[in-house]
């Protein structure tokens, strides 16, 4: 199998560790370690190995499943990875833009076809991915909240695109890591029936990125083939992330609602701060991401963010990255201070190159 790189978090990789700035961030800030007990016992395995069984059976009720139906992985990057590998043969219809492992899996394990959100609203056609499915298609992929935009799809539109892909026998996989960051989230799409598949996690909405715990939700016949990759992949969830991630889910109630009024006011900031400067954007309505239009004077995305970084230190996301050039990724789920610095500087290089 080949694989094409991962172009953003190669770009990560390239710039993430000397900058000053991280302005690409696509979680909540952190939570601090000392609000939760960190002792787990022991740094054995997790037995068994598909997630303590109690915590399974409640993120499985969160999305009308039982635990059998329920696995927990590292982080939910391992969870679309073992859904992908448990359902697609021949054919996936990827909604784009996206998180890019959709369509660097997509390519390595079968054939893709891309369908476009409708800009400049980013609004998700649930007729468009219907016209693209065809009698092998196994899987179709859509992130609700969208990343890299933010747009929050309504339950209306997916479950209409549900129906469609569950009357030609296909599976809909939703990465739905954003979804809790919403005040009224609609019902996740593992709930809607056999064809549903939902993955999700506390790295984005929690705020703990640091604890690589996901977990993956759908019928038993996909969480079955799941189990079977993960014992090629990382064999158990990690000891120390379930033991937090648990904790974490019991209070998230408090946790969210902290988290939502943060992402609310630093929204309320970037969208002054891009008022003032004149720049357009994608208006998120969930999550902690936004699409910034690249200004006039730079070939793309990449050109954009190389030269704000060279000069001030702050990291974007370039757009080609989502295979936007003419777009770059904003997070905007940072600590406030470091949300101020950050704009102060694009504000600074914006004024120069006018």
């Amino acid at each position: 199998m080949e694989i094409s790189p991962f172009e953003l978090e190669r770009w990560f990789a390239e710039v993430e560790a000397d900058a000053d700035v991280m302005l690409a961030e696509s979680g909540v800030r952190p939570l601090s370690v000392d609000r939760f007990d960190t002792d787990p016992g022991t740094l054995g395995y997790v037995v068994p190995t598909s997630g303590d069984p109690e915590f399974r059976a409640a993120v499985g009720a969160h999305h009308d499943r039982d635990a059998s139906e329920t696995i927990f992985t590292c982080g939910t990057q391992e969870a679309n990875l073992l859904a992908m590998l448990s359902v697609l043969d021949d054919h996936a219809v990827v909604v784009t833009p996206t998180y890019g492992s959709f369509v660097g899996l997509g390519d390595a394990l079968g054939d893709v076809t891309r369908v476009p959100l409708s800009e400049p609203d980013w609004t998700l056609d649930s007729e468009a991915v219907g016209e693209a499915l065809c009698p092998d298609t196994d899987l179709v992929v859509v992130v609700n909240p969208n990343n890299p935009t933010g747009r929050y799809h309504d339950e209306t539109t997916i479950r209409a695109l549900y129906e469609r892909c569950a009357d030609n026998g296909t599976y809909l996989l939703c990465d739905e890591v954003y979804r809790l960051l919403a005040e009224e989230p609609i019902p996740p799409v593992a709930s809607f029936g056999r064809y549903g598949v939902s993955t999700g996690g506390v790295s984005k909405a929690f705020g703990l990125a640091g604890l690589r715990f996901g977990w993956l939700c759908g019928p038993r016949a996909v969480v079955a083939a799941a189990e079977n990759w993960k014992d090629y992949t990382t064999i158990a969830p990690p000891a120390f992330g379930q033991h937090i991630a648990e904790q974490a889910f019991e209070r998230r109630a408090e946790i969210l609602a902290e988290n939502r009024e943060h992402t609310a006011e630093n929204r309320a900031v970037v969208e002054a701060f891009l008022e003032t400067h004149g720049l357009g954007w994608s208006a998120p309505d969930c999550g902690v991401n936004g699409f910034l239009r690249v200004p006039e004077g730079f070939a793309g995305g990449e050109s954009f963010c190389r030269s704000l970084l060279a000069e001030e230190s702050v990291v974007l996301a370039p757009g080609e990255a989502f295979g936007r050039p003419q777009w770059v990724r904003i997070g905007f789920g940072l600590p406030g201070a470091e949300l101020d610095e950050g704009l102060a500087r694009v504000g600074a290089f914006l004024d120069r190159h006018r």
